[in-house]
């Protein structure tokens, strides 16, 4: 979801600086509750696991899209599937563009090695560069946040807890980018003392709501994983007066509505362009580099690297308290 989410402001931005031009977004079923409301974006699922699955299910995408007479693709993902579907639309005279993933750009700041960070390009901005090769000029300033609703099964849940609303979301898709549980649960603890507000926890899937229940130790600390649907726990962290999230999706879901995002980093790095939108580096906390010098160690967080287990370990509690603190009464 995380790649979804980070192409959200961009494409929103398009849509409201475009409002004659009809924008088709292809992407995973599940995924259109970040668009739903914007008039001149049409959500095409793209189901991967069935209907288009392999290079047959690519032609029969491919020729489903067709049919709308599209003048433009613009790839923001370039993976093989997105890469054989951009060279039937060339094939076709359509007009492409894409992303490039900046590989190795990356892979040199990952080295494993002492060396000098710069910061690349953000994600997003290298999307909006993709546009603008497709002759569409996309200004920030259309870069609208959506509507801060509450839906009204949330809205009947959570109505009567007092603000202000922090959000907490410890889990990501690789180990190497969680914080430890042991010094999550001492944030938390920290955190249920010294605010007046409520804490919701995010997360997936029974096992991740499992580990939440047992976090919340607190009367206010409220687990909602798994009790809303996507559109619903959108409303939810729309309304949030600040997130706590790994470098994960959630951070990015967040920072689509303006939402101040802190993000704890540990292999990855906010340089290599991943930083939720329009959120200020000091909200980054990041590991020890003098203890862990060779950080960035991983684009995505897949790579374990041996000694650097325990990276994250470097970032205190006490120091994650006081910025969400900061940010939730500002």
């Amino acid at each position: 979801m995380g790649d979804v989410a980070m192409t959200a402001p961009l494409l929103r931005a398009f849509a409201h600086q475009y409002p004659e031009v009809k924008l088709t977004v292809c992407s995973k079923p599940g995924w259109e509750p970040l668009f739903q409301e914007v008039p001149n974006i049409h959500f095409f699922p793209v189901d991967t696991k069935g209907k288009h699955r392999g290079f047959i299910g690519i032609l029969r995408w491919f020729w489903d899209i067709k049919k709308m007479h599209p003048t433009h693709v613009a790839d923001l993902h370039e993976v093989v599937r997105s890469k054989i579907f951009r060279s039937l639309a060339n094939l076709t005279g359509i007009r492409t563009a894409y992303t490039p993933k900046a590989r190795k750009e990356k892979k040199q700041l990952t080295l494993l090695q002492h060396k000098t960070l710069h910061p690349l390009t953000p994600i997003i901005e290298r999307h909006q560069q993709t546009f603008h090769k497709l002759g569409f000029v996309v200004n920030w300033k259309h870069a609208i946040a959506p509507a801060r609703l509450l839906p009204k099964k949330v809205q009947a849940t959570v109505q009567n807890f007092p603000k202000p609303w922090i959000g907490i979301a410890p889990f990501a898709q690789y180990a190497t980018k969680v914080y430890p549980t042991i010094l999550m649960q001492e944030v938390l603890e920290q955190l249920s003392n010294k605010t007046q507000g409520t804490i919701f926890l995010f997360g997936g899937g029974a096992k991740e709501t499992a580990q939440l229940q047992q976090m919340a130790t607190a009367p206010n600390i409220q687990v909602v994983a798994g009790k809303f649907t996507l559109t619903e726990e959108l409303g939810l962290i729309s309304n949030l007066q600040v997130m706590l999230s790994m470098d994960s999706a959630n951070g990015h879901l967040a920072a689509i509505y303006g939402v101040p995002v802190v993000t704890l980093w540990g292999a990855t790095h906010p340089y290599l362009g991943f930083t939720p939108f329009q959120q200020p580096l000091e909200n980054s906390l990041l590991p020890n580099r003098e203890q862990y010098p060779f950080l960035p160690t991983s684009v995505y967080g897949k790579k374990q690297v041996p000694g650097y287990e325990n990276a994250m370990h470097t970032i205190a509690p006490e120091e994650v308290v006081a910025k969400i603190l900061g940010l939730s009464t500002s």
